[in-house]
């Protein structure tokens, strides 16, 4: 099921155990390039990598009818991290690996909240006038594991001219109340303009974002260093294209947060620099670029790798690692502002080994 790789070396203080879940398509060549800079970071700040990798996926399907084999995710409560490759398989259809790895993965793991990042790097192209690094910055962060997404509701009569298809939004106040929490604990640590806006749907949605609302205002009683608001969703779309410096940390439910932070990557410069993370604060948390497999460049070396270099960092500094985690967003940001023509695969000007060589070598040299 798994193969071992480990990286230690003589005075390394702490080894992480990460399990790495390459995938499907482009997915191992962007986490071959991303465990590239994890190794140039580990040697640099002296930590350890203890990697095993793991082969689900769509190839792993098409073999055995497994998506995760029994046992699989209580072996993965073992790891300190899981890196994530992509999951997607043009042979196999659309929802099966999804559902059977993906969405299992952040329920049986209880990752119940999805980090999304949203920053303009250096030299990368916006599709919005005007705007600077400095205007986009900010922070998504998104209930995993209840809304829509639980999977509640049934049809009737399918087929039928009568069918009737219900999907309900599981909201709970235990599930509501700990993404909230996250999020202002989040906001207080990054720092920065510290406002948090809750983004909803309070004049329509009536029953789930009332228990939204009340709790994220019965919470933010208790850290008054914040500032709480509110915005209606379809508002928070149109201001991240206008005024996107006014958001500094957003929380929101799952199907929300999955159309908005989709938006969020492509004012950042498209998917392949977006990076996040499905956390579990107190079990183990999963690190992968947002991007999908894009099994049309599969093999041919032209595919961008900064956003699962980035899910790296980002695991590094979910892991501690702070000084590491900064090291790569700058190594990551001195490719983007003075080497890459592009983002996009095939036009970058390098190819994916030469990109991921460039950030390792630049976390090698600080």
């Amino acid at each position: 099921m798994d193969e071992k790789e480990g990286e230690g070396g003589g005075g390394m203080n702490k080894t992480y155990k990460i399990a790495v879940i390459p995938g499907d398509g482009t997915g191992p060549e962007v986490v071959a390039e991303g465990i590239k800079v994890l190794h140039a970071a580990s040697k640099r700040f002296g930590f350890a990598l203890g990697l095993n990798h793991f082969d689900f996926g769509g190839e792993r399907f098409l073999k055995t009818g497994e998506t995760l084999p029994e046992g699989s995710t209580d072996e993965l409560k073992t790891y300190d991290a899981m890196y994530l490759g992509a999951i997607g398989h043009p042979d196999v259809k659309s929802g099966i690996l999804e559902k059977g790895i993906l969405l299992r993965l952040r329920f049986d793991l209880d990752q119940y909240i999805n980090l999304r990042p949203v920053k303009l790097y250096p030299g990368v192209d916006c599709p919005l006038k005007d705007k600077v690094p400095s205007d986009i910055d900010f922070v998504v962060v998104r209930e995993n594991t209840e809304g829509l997404y639980a999977g509640a509701g049934g049809v009737l009569k399918r087929g039928t001219a009568d069918e009737v298809a219900v999907q309900e939004s599981i909201n709970t106040r235990k599930g509501v109340e700990r993404c909230i929490r996250y999020a202002f604990d989040y906001c207080r640590k990054r720092n920065k303009v510290k406002k948090l806006t809750l983004c909803g749907k309070t004049n329509v949605l009536t029953f789930a974002f009332d228990l939204w609302e009340r709790t994220f205002y019965e919470v933010a009683k208790e850290y008054p260093d914040i500032k709480a608001d509110y915005a209606h969703v379809d508002a928070i779309t149109m201001w991240f294209v206008k005024n996107p410096e006014w958001f500094d940390v957003i929380v929101t439910d799952n199907m929300f947060g999955d159309i908005i932070t989709d938006l969020g990557a492509m004012i950042q410069g498209g998917m392949g620099i977006a990076a996040g993370g499905n956390i579990n604060p107190k079990g183990v948390s999963m690190f992968e670029p947002i991007g999908g497999s894009a099994p049309k460049y599969k093999g041919q070396n032209i595919i961008n790798p900064l956003a699962a270099i980035c899910a790296g960092g980002m695991m590094l500094e979910h892991l501690g690692e702070d000084e590491a985690a900064g090291a790569i967003e700058k190594a990551v940001m001195t490719v983007t502002g003075t080497k890459l023509k592009s983002l996009a695969a095939g036009n970058m000007g390098y190819s994916t080994t030469e990109v991921g060589d460039m950030v390792a070598d630049y976390v090698t040299k600080g």
